[in-house]
């Protein structure tokens, strides 16, 4: 009987749809501990997660069965079995999120996932079918239970493996990160499961970005008496040996290194830093270019595309025009300087006098408003575009999330692009990131400089600068406030009473900013995408219809 194992947690990164890259990556993690009884790898590790509609392909599931079974094979050499995340279709024709545990060159047994999240980023019902509860798996003497992710959010799974007699549950994630979720995860939901089982459990999640989402790793295992045997790094791949002992008790884990996961905002930044790297470098792009306007926005922006790639990979363009200010190109060019980057200036006024020309017919009679700031604006985006085109570096967007609250963006100008770091967080969190990273080189930086940018940049009042003296706050409530508005309207779904009741705010103020929210879902839908952080990113999070007419307030 078996009564000593050698386990390997392998946090990876993974690549959604490169079957065969993902199987080498587990290919040479495998060869990495060959003395070791079994290796586990995170949730879908082949096929990579979400897989979202790609997985309805017919050929994907065809090409992962085969895949799975050369794996299988290659573990009849007598090394470490496996427990891989797959994707199998069933008799039934439908498709199942599963694992697999391969060893001695052949599927040991499968298991499919029971609970399907249905809820803010996850759409799992749409793509697979539920499987049954999940029996027990007996391997090598020793009953594994084998909770698949949110399997193991929830307590029906785990108890019910626990009565079929499991002694040690391995639950296989793809758990997107979000503020504070490291935390809940070990603390909260599964040292609640390892109290109600009595069994010890090992928690294994994937690192890397996907699209709009990030995934921080922060694998754990607890001994069955709640405490932390193992805590791997966040944001980062890496292989945890871990070694059990069968005793009276049952199975336990002797302890290993307890990793320090980053606390605020540190964990925020390298969200930033992981989801741009790996959507610029799997999407092909040499590099970004932004403009790079003398704000707090575009200069936190082109700081983080300079820790996440290298200043050499990072192309900042300004923009002036007649109303851009001596400070903001003071501003601009000691950002760029201070990060390392390249800055280069255009300005955009002989465009913007051609568009006064070509509209004057059209426009005549009528004063001048928004449309000549919008022009502007869109113009700016017009040649850095053009930029990109030319030189093949991808433009990065700068709004934030405040701003994209209340449409204070404009459509085909300062939101073209294809990525946003900043999509998902509020004005306060820039500033409080900005004065964070001026003090701090993070951890996973590849600038290793600090600071970044001119104090003047944080502490001067947000502008636009598209006409004279311009200042946010005079069409918008300051930031702090408005921040709490948002975070109430968005976040949790508050009224405008309640926003009322619990901050004391103006109510015809907050009805307003409820109605800017509104009103402004058509932009939303058509900026790009950027990176999730809360609970109720604009995105996968909040599926709202563009066209309704429902307000309280």
């Amino acid at each position: 009987m078996t009564e000593q194992l050698i386990i390997v947690l392998s946090q990876m990164t993974q690549a959604v749809g490169d079957l065969a890259a993902n199987a080498d990556a587990m290919r040479a993690a495998r060869a990495r501990h060959p003395d070791a009884d079994l290796i586990l790898f995170p949730e879908l590790q082949l096929i990579g997660y979400p897989p979202e509609d790609l997985v309805l392909k017919p050929a994907l599931a065809r090409r992962a069965a085969a895949l799975l079974g050369d794996l299988a094979a290659e573990t009849g050499d007598g090394g470490p079995a496996m427990l891989v995340g797959s994707v199998e279709r069933g008799d039934d024709g439908r498709l199942y999120n599963i694992v697999a545990l391969l060893d001695a060159g052949r599927v040991v047994a499968t298991r499919r996932k029971h609970e399907l999240p249905n809820y803010g980023t996850f759409d799992e019902k749409r793509v697979f079918a539920p499987g049954p509860l999940p029996d027990v798996v007996a391997w090598r003497g020793v009953r594994l239970g084998l909770p698949i992710c949110e399997d193991g959010w929830l307590p029906t799974v785990c108890g019910h493996l626990a009565a079929q007699g499991a002694e040690l549950l391995i639950s296989v994630n793809g758990s997107p990160y979000e503020i504070d979720k490291d935390d809940r995860r070990l603390t909260q939901v599964f040292a609640a499961r390892v109290a109600e089982t009595g069994l010890p459990l090992i928690f294994l999640n994937r690192v890397g970005g996907q699209d709009e989402l990030v995934f921080d790793g922060c694998s754990f295992v607890l001994n069955a008496d709640g405490a932390p045997a193992h805590r791997l790094i966040d944001w980062a791949e890496e292989d945890r040996v871990t070694r059990w002992t069968k005793g009276a008790d049952g199975w336990a884990c002797a302890p290993g290194d307890l990793a320090e996961w980053e606390a605020h905002p540190a964990d925020i930044y390298s969200a930033m830093i992981v989801s741009l790297r790996d959507y610029v470098t799997r999407n092909g792009f040499p590099g970004v270019v932004l403009g790079l306007s003398g704000g707090i926005d575009s200069a936190l922006c082109a700081a983080i595309a300079a820790d996440a790639l290298g200043p050499d990979k990072v192309w900042c363009v300004m923009l002036p025009s007649r109303f851009t200010s001596r400070e903001s190109l003071d501003d601009a060019r000691g950002c760029a300087q201070m990060i390392g980057c390249r800055l280069d200036t255009i300005a955009i006024g002989p465009a913007v006098e051609a568009f006064d020309a070509m509209l004057a017919d059209s426009f005549a009679g009528r004063a001048v408003d928004a449309t000549e700031e919008n022009v502007q604006s869109r113009i700016r985006g017009v040649t850095l575009m053009a930029l990109s085109n030319k030189f093949g570096p991808m433009l990065l967007t700068t709004g934030n999330k405040s701003e994209m609250s209340v449409g204070y963006a404009t459509i085909y100008g300062d939101m073209a692009g294809g990525y946003n770091p900043l999509k998902d967080a509020y004005k306060t969190t820039v500033f409080a990131i900005a004065r964070w990273r001026n003090a701090h080189v993070p951890r996973l930086s590849r600038n290793p400089r600090a600071p970044v940018m001119p104090d003047s940049i944080i502490t001067k009042p947000p502008s636009a600068e598209l006409r004279p003296d311009q200042k946010d706050e005079d069409s918008l409530p300051p930031y702090a406030d408005l921040d709490r508005m948002l975070h109430m309207l968005v976040e949790e779904e508050a009224s405008v009473d309640d926003v009322v009741a619990r901050h004391g705010f103006d109510r015809a103020t907050v009805a307003r900013i409820e109605r800017l929210l509104m009103l402004a879902e058509y932009k939303r839908r058509q900026a790009p995408p950027g990176v999730k952080l809360s609970t109720r990113n604009f995105g996968r999070d909040r599926r709202y219809p563009i066209t309704h007419g429902f307000r309280t307030g």
